[in-house]
């Protein structure tokens, strides 16, 4: 059990790791007005669209699951 949840918090830890990385890189705060374009480590966009499909996927398993 203590193996399980140090792979889930590892896991938390690394995805709010590279979040904050990426949220510094991209950030005009951070880099100041003239800062040159830099690639982050995750392209957040294609991320929030998979997450979205996955619950989205889930909830109508879960309602045709629930009507048997």
């Amino acid at each position: 059990m203590q193996t399980f949840l140090g792979m889930i918090l590892g896991a938390l830890l690394l995805v709010c790791g590279v979040y904050i990385y990426d949220s510094m890189q991209t950030s005009s705060v951070a880099n100041g007005q003239v800062a040159q374009v830099n690639r982050t480590i995750v392209n957040w966009d294609v991320a929030a669209a998979d997450w979205n499909l996955l619950k989205r996927r889930a909830q109508d398993d879960w309602v045709k699951l629930s009507s048997k």
